[in-house]
């Protein structure tokens, strides 16, 4: 059997996209986080972009490899792991639902502007685009409670990461970014309470996540806080 180490920060969604999987497969796996602003050199030698998450597999017979980027960390526990299947069976699904896992890396490429922001003007674009890509989800979504219906797939581990974030940020003021998106909020609340989703972070995620936005000096920190 092999032995799966995830190389991790603490913060980062895409760790916790390989963190869900593994969680939701069932798979027995280690977890070292690393400081990403102190990248030690045995991290550097075995990664090809120097980001997290990698995933270390260690053969009984020695052998040792090393994935990297988290949907290919994603597809190989779905091909290697068993347990409940995290893909759909019919590939023109299957294929929908990458397209919409790397529409949530879109998404995350404008919650880095939305929480970094430093001025009102720079915080409202990145509001409105989140809206609006919220609001195209929305019109995606069926019944629920997850992604497609009532089975959790890799696009559920893709997004809980995404609505993590507003865990915090609801506690610093109205951004209004779900107004009118009954399906997405029924949608994130169903991802919150799952316990592989849960467990994909330590239990100071919100003071590092906190620690984070006082580093980037983020306006969100300036806005008069939710009643």
């Amino acid at each position: 059997m092999s032995r799966l180490t995830l190389i991790s920060h603490h913060l980062c969604p895409y760790v916790q996209r390989a963190a869900i999987a593994l969680l939701e497969k069932g798979v027995p796996f280690e977890r070292v986080n690393i400081d990403l602003a102190d990248k030690p050199d045995w991290f550097l030698k075995i990664s090809p972009l120097g980001k997290v998450p990698l995933l270390r597999i260690e053969e009984d017979d020695g052998r040792e490899e090393v994935l990297f980027e988290s949907s290919v960390i994603c597809e190989y526990l779905e091909e290697t792991q068993s347990g409940a299947a995290l893909h759909p069976a019919d590939p023109l699904t299957r294929a929908r639902h990458r397209g919409w896992m790397e529409f949530g890396s879109s998404v995350l490429s404008d919650l880095w502007g939305y929480e970094t922001a430093q001025d009102a003007a720079q915080l409202e674009a990145k509001c409105k685009a989140l809206a609006a890509k919220f609001a195209t989800i929305e019109g995606a979504l069926a019944d629920g409670p997850y992604f497609a219906g009532s089975r959790f797939s890799l696009v559920d581990a893709v997004f809980a990461p995404v609505f993590r974030y507003f865990d915090l940020f609801d506690t610093l003021g109205d951004s209004r970014i779900f107004d009118g998106l009954e399906r997405v909020k029924r949608w994130r609340k169903a991802l919150s309470e799952r316990a592989s989703v849960r467990d994909a972070v330590s239990e100071d995620y919100p003071q590092r996540l906190t620690e984070f936005l006082e580093k980037r000096n983020s306006i969100l920190l300036r806005r008069p806080a939710a009643a």
